[in-house]
């Protein structure tokens, strides 16, 4: 699969499952997106999509490698739509 095609699907999975944040950019866990089964069946590497969108500023977390377990509380911060 085409990188610009999962960043896409990451953004609607983002929008379907977060809840708008205080500035009003919409939230999610990182343990909400990994425990999801739609999310499960989309990407084969969700770390990895999680990861090239970061670098594109497209969302935005604090830790630098998610890893299940260790990071569920962690925010993932969607800056575009």
């Amino acid at each position: 699969m085409n990188v610009e095609h999962e960043v896409g699907l990451l953004k609607d999975e983002i929008k379907r499952l977060g809840s708008p944040g205080p500035d009003g950019n919409v939230c999610v866990t990182f343990g909400v997106l990994f425990n999801d089964d739609r999310c499960a069946n989309i990407f084969e590497a969700l770390v990895g999509t999680l990861k090239a969108a970061k670098k594109r500023k497209i969302i935005k977390y604090e830790a630098e490698l998610l890893l299940q377990g260790v990071h569920d509380n962690v925010e993932i911060v969607l800056l575009q739509e």
